[in-house]
């Protein structure tokens, strides 16, 4: 068996994951054999799927040795509470310039780093004196319709949306590398009209793009299954479209117990810390769901009593009463992590994940400090790009860079 097989058994949910498809419908896909047992397949049925040989064949170890050739600079808006930026930063960038609406977030970004934040409108900020200054432009901007008066598509029709300031500060600034990241949701928002409007701009502007792609931050050492849409353009006279790369996946996937118990990604165990509560009544009925099971695995009748009338309506709803498994990732976090659509209750203990946990799974560092009230740092973890996604994509165009 090759050096980057580690694991003997994966859970379902892990195999679902890795094949992109539901639990239910794994097993299409499988050859099950003898080996393997209820709620977990044998390493033997899943090691010719392409997804786990890209797994096996990797090349993280290579790519994780990458080092900036020379001083690479970066400029990020909508920077949040900095889960790009710490990657960023990681990775070898020097940030100029991190800008954000969220004061509580600039002030997470001043607290813990000696960095140069602007809390601003980014709409009263001109990016010209950076011209010619700047390697990286990146920025999560909110995914909004476009009005699409105009039959051009471009620029101007972006006019008064959060995705035109992004490319406003590219044409002011002139980056080498423009990253855009957003949810998966941005490919069929609009029916795909507005990727399709903010792919011409990026062109428009000088840059080629790289074709978008959706990274399962599970595959990045983030023991989590967030997803984010990763949009690469390359400054045209630059001619180094070709140059880039995605990063390779890590060898194994990260579990809930990576992110809260001592080992591979942290030396210590989660440090205590202030979190959300649930009612009474929520709590003891939430105490009846075994770990990684959801609403319902619960009785008919608490079934009945917690859902209402969604009882009765299509689809799984399977964050509803969900509680995390130790053996699996977590769910994708919420900006609140107590709301009856999202729950993630802790694998163990009937609660809610503690503001420390939630900034395990996005793979913050203990030591990163979270301004404003409790809920302001659950929106702001909630909302982050996870540091170690980050990472592996800064390495990415580190690479590109360095090719240049």
């Amino acid at each position: 068996m090759k050096k980057n097989i580690i694991q003997e058994f994966y859970t379902e949910a892990n195999v679902a994951d890795m094949l992109g498809v539901s639990k239910k419908n794994a097993s299409k896909y499988l050859n099950l054999g003898t080996k393997s047992k209820k709620g977990f397949v044998h390493v033997s049925a899943i090691e010719n799927l392409d997804k786990f040989q890209s797994l096996v064949n990797t090349n993280w170890d290579k790519e994780f040795k990458t080092t900036p050739s020379k001083n690479y600079k970066s400029i990020e808006i909508f920077a949040g509470a900095g889960g790009l930026a710490i990657g960023l930063d990681k990775a070898g960038f020097e940030s100029i310039l991190l800008n954000d609406f969220d004061k509580d977030s600039c002030d997470t970004l001043s607290r813990n780093r000696n960095w140069h934040v602007e809390h601003d409108d980014v709409t009263n900020l001109s990016f010209k004196k950076y011209k010619g200054e700047v390697d990286l432009l990146s920025g999560g901007f909110p995914c909004q319709a476009f009005s699409y008066a105009g039959n051009k598509r471009g620029f101007e029709d972006t006019r008064g949306t959060l995705f035109f300031e992004f490319a406003r500060a590219a044409k002011e600034c002139k980056p080498k590398i423009l990253v855009g990241e957003n949810v998966r949701g941005l490919l069929s928002h609009e029916k795909g009209q507005t990727l399709e409007t903010i792919c011409n701009v990026i062109e428009e502007l000088g840059y080629d793009l790289v074709d978008p792609r959706v990274l399962k931050a599970m595959f990045y050492q983030v023991p989590q299954k967030r997803e984010r849409l990763f949009l690469v353009g390359v400054r045209k006279d630059l001619k180094a479209k070709e140059l880039f790369k995605y990063p390779d996946p890590y060898h194994r996937i990260m579990t809930m117990k990576d992110a809260l118990k001592k080992g591979e990604l942290y030396s210590a165990n989660v440090p205590k810390s202030h979190g959300a509560q649930y009612p009474e009544h929520k709590r003891k009925i939430l105490e009846l769901v075994p770990q990684g099971g959801y609403w319902r695995d619960l009785p008919d009748e608490y079934q009945r009593e917690y859902m209402g009338k969604s009882y009765h309506l299509g689809g799984g709803k399977t964050g509803m009463a969900r509680r995390l498994s130790w053996d699996d990732p977590s769910l994708t976090l919420t900006c609140a992590p107590a709301q009856k659509q999202t729950e993630r209750c802790h694998p163990d203990q009937t609660r809610p994940l503690t503001v420390r946990e939630y900034a395990r799974i996005q793979t913050f560092p203990d030591n990163w400090e979270f301004q404003g009230s409790m809920s302001s740092q659950y929106k702001q973890i909630g909302n982050a790009v996870p540091v170690n996604l980050g990472y592996a994509m800064g390495r990415a165009l580190i690479r590109l860079l360095n090719s240049i």
